[in-house]
């Protein structure tokens, strides 16, 4: 049923204001507010509870936003706006009155969308004519929201780069299996929220969880065909309002506060919440995907166009897209760049997130076609009072062939480092032929960072993500085995650098299985103790598998939920000793939180702190003496010894002090072979123990002294401490 009222009505629109863009709620009056500049007509569409749809007509129209106010209006109302104007698909109009639009500013979004012809503004089987099916019934709507919280004075972290942690998660696979956690949060903002969880995180030493989209999403038309969904959410639609299928209060608002409340729960216990963004595209797809939001507001505007396009008259070929999805955001435009910035800065001040991880990053860097270091959308966060100053992480490529962006973004920006990834997954495959890259990654990446006066902690390392292998399957595949998606195994990178040791997949080879778990915890360890800043998959620490699947982007499953069971289970091939690789992971994270010398903010310069000290970093060869230059070229060499001097640091303390921490000297074997190795003699050092292997023959507290002579095996790491 649909109810129509127009100005002069008993029920007559206010004429409101233009701003703020959204609903703004209070106890008097809502107010709404929209931009659609093309538009000829605008109406909103509120809806009861049996789905009974009022519209209004908003006739006030200023600066191409439509607006006005309703009174008595109840947080938790859904509703949605109906655009009326020309049909040229061709010119970037695309207004069909029929299709019900979500509030591009909406703070929550209730339900979702149906793989229906009536969610597509034209005709399936005449695609230049518009279609004239109501696409309320098979569509999510935007919910006016109450923003009050008490926040009991929670306030920003802002933890330094050098002391954080990363670790990427998925909200509703952290705990959909988690059985510590009532089963009524699992999966949830609230289940995230439980002791179970965030003192899981603070034990294991992560200071900050990034936390794959959040943003309301939609799966793609074509997924839901295959009977299957948009797990990971890298299709956004709604960039204010949290995910409503992650709340277990409920989706018409109750989703705001229980974001909020994870998020005091996570900074009381001394965590940040980063976001992953996807603001690069939205789930409108190319042009012939769903009319959703923006398509039926401001197509012409809000996604970039091939040049001369419109010209050439083909309207389902005029989208220009370098993020694989069909469309791109065009953030050379004043509203959509707008509508990033107030989404940026609505979840630092209003939701308290710490900081933000961009999806395909070098898609918002364009003027026009061309990467822009002084594009508009890095010009603006650059000055903002509130968003120059959170955590910053680039994604820093797209799927072009300029979009590759690593070492090249500008402070304040960090960047994932795929670099660190591929060079560190090679070494330990025994593929890195010498070491002086992997001297290079494990030293923070100079090369790549130092140029221009950034610091090592502007590399974000990881070994794996959510987009590839997990490092369980990292050392049991050779290739990808992703039939499961439906694809034909045509999905997902073919350029893994995993190696399965001698079996493919799983298997109760004894032998097989040690060595795995012994790369598993040398790829944790080496991650966890470069300079840079380490990011850490979800799971990963406890051996989760996806089954070879390196591409699980639309299995809601036990493919990529994580096991939280503690017992061994070999028939699903599940092992409860890979939480070994968890103690190690723990005590790994514990040294570089214990130890300044672990995580320095200066390069390292390969000479004294002060005059007539040890070097601040020297690279050695298992003979005990310094790595040559032809050590260097020597691609045959597989392991390298590291020196890091803590007496002093070249980092002050906050008072300008001089800070003295404990020298480190750490070994990397990756060959097949046992390595003899001689301790280095010197005169700064003279006796320490072992902190960390994954050698079992070395027992932690072992002591050792300078000159001495020790075999580490096959495959393995190994830390001394100076006492």
């Amino acid at each position: 049923m649909v109810r129509w009222t127009r100005l002069g009505d008993t029920a007559s629109v206010w004429p409101g204001r233009n701003w703020p863009l959204g609903a703004t709620w209070t106890p008097a009056s809502t107010n709404f507010a929209v931009y659609a500049p093309n538009a000829t007509a605008m109406w909103l569409c509120l809806f009861d509870d049996e789905g009974t749809e009022t519209r209004h007509e908003l006739t006030e129209q200023s600066l191409g936003i439509w607006h006005g106010a309703l009174p008595d209006i109840a947080p938790g109302t859904c509703y949605g706006y109906r655009a009326d104007g020309r049909w040229d698909p061709a010119g970037g109009h695309r207004f069909n009155i029929e299709k019900l639009l979500l509030d591009p500013y909406g703070l929550a979004t209730s339900g979702t969308i149906r793989n229906d012809p009536a969610l597509f503004g034209y005709r399936w089987d005449a695609p230049e004519e518009p279609d004239t099916q109501d696409s309320a019934p098979v569509t999510a709507r935007s919910v006016v929201v109450d923003p009050s919280f008490d926040w009991e004075g929670d306030a920003p972290m802002k933890t330094r780069w050098r002391d954080t942690v990363l670790y990427e998660l998925h909200v509703k696979g952290f705990t959909r299996l988690h059985d510590r956690v009532p089963e009524p949060l699992r999966g949830t903002y609230a289940g995230l929220a439980t002791p179970a969880v965030v003192d899981y995180l603070r034990d294991l030493g992560v200071t900050a969880v990034e936390l794959l989209p959040v943003h309301q999403f939609f799966s793609e038309p074509s997924l839901l065909d295959r009977g299957l969904v948009n797990y990971w959410g890298y299709n956004t639609m709604s960039f204010f309002a949290p995910e409503g299928s992650y709340s277990a209060s409920g989706d018409r608002g109750q989703q705001v506060a229980e974001f909020k409340e994870m998020v005091k729960a996570f900074h009381r216990s001394g965590i940040e919440v980063i976001l992953d963004v996807v603001y690069n595209h939205t789930a409108e797809a190319g042009p012939k995907g769903p009319t959703l939001s923006f398509r039926g507001l401001d197509d012409k505007g809000f996604y970039k166009r091939v040049p001369n396009g419109v010209e050439a008259g083909h309207w389902d070929d005029t989208y220009w897209d370098v993020t694989g999805c069909g469309n791109t955001v065009d953030t050379w435009d004043d509203l959509a760049l707008r509508l990033i910035l107030d989404s940026l800065r609505y979840w630092v001040t209003e939701m308290h997130v710490d900081g933000f991880r961009f999806d395909l990053m070098s898609a918002l860097t364009r003027t026009g076609a061309d990467i822009d270091f002084h594009c508009a959308l890095l010009i603006a966060i650059g000055q903002d009072p509130v968003l120059r100053h959170v955590k910053l992480i680039a994604e820093p490529w797209d799927v072009s062939m300029d979009g590759y962006l690593v070492g090249r973004m500008p402070p304040p920006w960090v960047e994932w480092n795929d670099q660190y990834r591929d060079t560190i997954r090679d070494f330990w495959r025994g593929q890195s032929h010498g070491v002086r890259t992997v001297a290079t990654r494990l030293a923070g990446s100079s090369d790549l960072y130092a140029d221009d006066g950034r610091s090592a902690y502007n590399s974000v390392n990881f070994v794996t993500a959510h987009d590839g292998f997990t490092l369980r399957d990292l050392v049991s595949y050779d290739s990808k085995h992703n039939e499961a998606n439906g694809e034909d195994n045509r999905d997902g990178s073919d350029n893994n650098r995993s190696w399965n040791h001698g079996v493919e997949g799983e298997t109760d080879d004894a032998e097989i299985v040690a060595l795995r778990r012994r790369q598993a915890a040398n790829l944790m360890v080496t991650l966890c103790l470069s300079n840079g800043v380490p990011m850490i998959t979800a799971g990963d620490e406890r051996g989760r598998t996806q089954r070879g699947n390196n591409n699980p982007y639309c299995q809601d499953n036990e493919i990529s939920w994580i096991d939280w069971r503690p017992d061994p289970v070999p028939e699903d091939g599940y092992a409860g000793a890979w939480l070994d690789v968890y103690e190690i992971t723990k005590t790994a994270l514990r040294l570089r939180r214990e130890h300044p010398a672990l995580r320095q903010r200066h390069w390292f310069e390969g000479s004294p702190a002060i005059v007539g000290g040890p070097k601040d970093l020297a690279w050695l060869h298992p003979s005990g003496r310094e790595m040559t230059d032809a050590d260097w070229a020597d691609t045959s060499l597989a392991a390298v010894g590291s020196f890091v001097s803590g007496v002093p640091l070249r980092e002050p303390g906050p008072c300008g002090e001089q800070l003295i921490d404990n020298s480190f000297l750490l070994w990397f074997n990756s060959s097949a072979e046992p390595l003899d190795i001689t301790l280095p003699v010197n005169d700064w050092v003279q006796t320490g123990e072992v902190v960390l292997s994954t050698d079992d023959a070395f027992a932690l507290g072992t002591g050792v002294k300078a000159g001495q002579d020790l075999t580490l095996g096959p495959r393995a790491v190994l830390v001394i401490r100076s006492t």
